[in-house]
């Protein structure tokens, strides 16, 4: 059963209302504690749902989630922009808004409450796929190290797990979404010119050669 949430309260509010876990506190103690970890076979497993709080297997090259519990993608507005620097001081930007460490404090306090993994908002795999102008983007090793700090801070936060460990750390997933026609911005793209309802801008009809190039880039 996977189930999506959004934050902490959240949980504790599903753990408290649904008795998930017959006698577990439903404080953050009890959620970010070692009496998540069952010491006694399973006994403390409500059988409504029996697999909620137990480990997801999803291959060697990722490993264990602790749980069931997701956080499915929103756009936050922390996913960070790709406007050039020297465009900054025109654009009288206040705050560098590359840096992704709101963003990494942000799924960090879900992971803290328990969340096993978390997708971000939409990322574009180049500009064509851009949200809106400047919107973020990660095409270039400099923007794919600026997540790292993203990852990294997510990673670090241990989630007690029913399985053979008894933590597993939380993991996060990268969104690369491009938006196709429905891109707001003129840079639109899409397998026809075509115009989404919501955009005032038509898209542009991709060749064969651009078609390669954008796999390319995913």
């Amino acid at each position: 059963m996977m189930s999506m949430v959004q934050n902490s309260s959240s949980i504790r509010r599903l753990l408290n209302s649904k008795r998930l876990y017959r006698g577990l506190s439903s404080t953050s103690a009890g959620i970010n504690g070692s009496s998540l970890h069952d010491n006694g076979g399973g006994s403390n497993i409500n059988p409504h749902y029996p697999h909620m709080f137990t480990p997801l297997d999803l291959g060697p090259d990722i490993g264990s989630l602790p749980n069931r519990v997701i956080m499915g993608s929103m756009h936050t507005g922390l996913e960070g922009h790709s406007i050039p620097k020297l465009m900054l001081p025109l654009l009288n930007a206040e705050d560098d808004h590359t840096d992704l460490t709101e963003m990494a404090c942000y799924f960090a306090e879900r992971a803290k409450g328990g969340v096993s993994l978390m997708v971000t908002g939409g990322v574009s795999p180049n500009r064509q796929g851009w949200v809106g102008p400047f919107a973020g983007k990660l095409s270039t090793e400099t923007e794919r190290d600026r997540h790292k700090l993203v990852t990294d801070m997510v990673h670090s936060i241990q989630i007690p797990s029913y399985g053979a460990n008894p933590t597993e750390p939380a993991r996060i997933c990268l969104q690369i979404l491009h938006t196709g026609r429905y891109a707001y911005h003129p840079f639109a793209v899409s397998a026809s010119s075509t115009k989404s309802p919501i955009s005032p801008f038509p898209a542009k009809e991709l060749s064969t050669s651009d078609v390669k190039a954008t796999i390319r880039d995913f």
